[in-house]
């Protein structure tokens, strides 16, 4: 079982530095990229560069710089070869042997860019959004996960004026992912699917569990206090540490799925990257990228299906279906 991800959700994990994506078609209002790591202990600096092109040789849209030995981060931008004015801000709350989460907004005016979940600084734009045909990461720090989210989702070769690289969507058969992300809920998050769960239809839900975290769970219903299809409950660290499926459906809950095909990811004190993608006859569920279970439907999903639930011990960083 070979996880693709669904057009308009660009992901990769643990990729080694420099880290370089393509962004098929440019970036648009609405759009966003997510970067999420750990600063290195003895870090100087790091840096996250949005590319007119495919390096970091040409143009720079947004080039944000935080530099731990001058305590400062530089957000600026390059247009031929020359630098523009730096704008900068305090480090807070980067720092050297923190994990980060650093959220990049398109905005018609500019790039909206917040860490940690709150609001950090904003950056107008100097050049199109439009321009930019990929994000770079590199220096002094270990990167967990990147992400390009939102935006038309088309196969690159589909992209009018594309670069032509290996396709980022080999299926295109899958239906993109319309909705833009929804960054930072609060808990307890409920909210509603548009179209209910078909075939193919994918959720994204990506989290940090805080090291004092008792339990929390996500589930799938049959509308508002209706059946649940499917019921996540990762571990309860009380009582071993089960990452728990079932269903609740007409009053009775079912019996209880456990097994797990890689290592359990919900972990306290560390950030989980969960897919759930609905098939014809089970939900497909995926870590960062690697099969985590399947759980067979005990009733048919379809249109119904379309209310979503998180509620207990968890931080959200971002929903997206």
């Amino acid at each position: 079982m070979t996880f693709v991800p669904a057009p308009g959700y660009m992901p990769s994990y643990h990729p080694p530095l420099p880290y370089v994506a393509p962004v098929p078609g440019g970036l648009r209002p609405g759009m966003a990229v997510y970067v999420q790591g750990v600063v290195n202990p003895q870090a100087e600096w790091f840096r996250v560069n949005l590319a007119a092109g495919p390096d970091d040789s040409g143009d720079l849209p947004l080039h944000l710089n935080p530099r731990f030995g001058a305590g400062v981060a530089v957000l600026n931008s390059r247009r031929r070869g020359r630098w523009g004015d730096e704008q900068r801000q305090e480090l807070h709350p980067l720092c050297p042997g923190g994990p980060f989460e650093i959220v990049i907004n398109v905005t018609p005016e500019g790039y909206k860019v917040l860490v940690n979940g709150t609001f950090y600084t904003e950056f107008p734009h100097r050049l199109p959004p439009e321009q930019v045909t990929s994000v770079s990461v590199d220096g002094d720090l270990q990167l967990h996960s990147a992400s390009v989210m939102g935006g038309a989702g088309m196969c690159p070769p589909c992209v009018p004026d594309a670069p032509q690289t290996t396709p980022i969507y080999p299926d295109c058969n899958l239906p993109v992912m319309q909705q833009p992300p929804t960054f930072h809920p609060p808990v307890p998050f409920v909210t509603t699917i548009p179209g209910g769960l078909f075939p193919k239809k994918t959720i994204v839900i990506k989290g940090f569990i805080p090291h004092e975290a008792g339990r929390f769970h996500i589930n799938l219903r049959a509308g508002p206090g209706g059946d649940v299809v499917l019921h996540l409950n990762p571990p309860q660290w009380t009582r071993g540490g089960a990452v728990v499926r079932n269903s609740f459906l007409g009053g009775s809950w079912g019996p209880e799925e456990r097994d797990l095909s890689c290592c359990n990811p919900f972990q306290r004190g560390r950030y989980f990257d969960l897919s759930i993608r609905c098939g014809n006859h089970r939900f497909k569920v995926f870590a960062e990228g690697q099969p985590l279970f399947d759980f067979h439907h005990r009733v048919p999903a379809g249109p119904h299906v379309d209310v979503l639930e998180i509620e207990g011990d968890v931080v959200l960083s971002f929903v997206h279906f």
